[in-house]
Parts: structure tokens; sequence; C-alpha cells
């Protein structure tokens, strides 16, 4: 079961992002570690683009950014709404999306869905230390805005 994001950018009225079960599964371990996440996908350096995940509010967003989506892992991967520590289980684990703008307008006829690997990524996302890494596995999305860019 993928845990699909809310529908965040204007005049549309898709997912354009999602998280595999153990995208789910990881972001829950680091949550209670890290408190509230969020992720920016950019086309960058370092890790070329795979998403980054930094404690919520850490990366500065802007103008430059899309939010894409806001992901609920309140449930966990297998849906149960009592996942998690029972001293976290009172508020929702929402989870933005953030990717550059200059990045967005290759990406924007494709669906994103985040998803996890072994192996060390960028000691900048905070699940390096897991010895896990995020990326990004995507498929072309016939509902695509043509003109994104107008439309935010």
């Amino acid at each position: 079961m993928t845990v699909e994001a809310s529908v965040t950018i204007p005049g549309e009225s898709f997912s354009r992002v999602a998280l595999s079960d153990s995208a789910v599964d990881l972001l829950d371990k680091l949550w209670l570690i890290h408190g509230p996440l969020m992720f920016h996908q950019s086309g960058g350096c370092c890790d070329g683009s795979s998403p980054m995940c930094y404690p919520a509010g850490e990366f500065i967003t802007a103008e430059a950014d899309v939010l894409l989506g806001v992901l609920d892992i309140t449930a966990g991967a297998d849906g149960r709404a009592d996942a998690g520590a029972a001293d976290d289980a009172d508020g929702p684990r929402l989870i933005d999306f953030w990717m550059s703008r200059e990045q967005f307008e290759y990406w924007r006829h494709t669906h994103l869905t985040v998803d996890v690997v072994q192996g060390r990524g960028s000691g900048f996302s905070v699940e390096s230390p897991e010895g896990k890494r995020f990326l990004i596995r995507s498929r072309l999305m016939d509902q695509a805005t043509p003109d994104i860019a107008s439309a935010i």
C-alpha cells in the first residue's frame, strides 16, 4: 500500500508524489528521532537528484520551489491508526514534499514515488546514518498540467 500525497498545485486534482511502504516505515522511525520532517528534491549536486529528507523547516523554501504534495504517514505503512510510538501518536504526521521550480519544469509530466534502498546517501539527508537512502521511482502521467509555470 503506497501513501499518496494530497494535491497542492492549484487547478490539479491528482497526486504527484507517493511513498512506498518501505519509505513510510523508515520515515516513521526517522520521525521518532528527528520530529516533523520534510523532503526537498532538486536537480542537484551532492547526491544527484535524490530526494533529501530534513527536519521540517531546516531547509528553507521560497518562490524557487514548488510544493508538490503533503504526505500523511500517521497511519504507517500498514494503515494502522496506532502506528508509531504512543507518546507521538496524538498528532498527524504530515510531510511536505518540495521540488525546485527549475527541476519541476523537467519533471512536470511524472508521478514520483519515494522508495528506500540499502546504501548511504548524502550526509545532509537524515536517513544517511541508517545505512539506507531514499530514491525516486517515476512514471509518466497522462494528466500533467502542460503549462505549470502559469498555474503556480
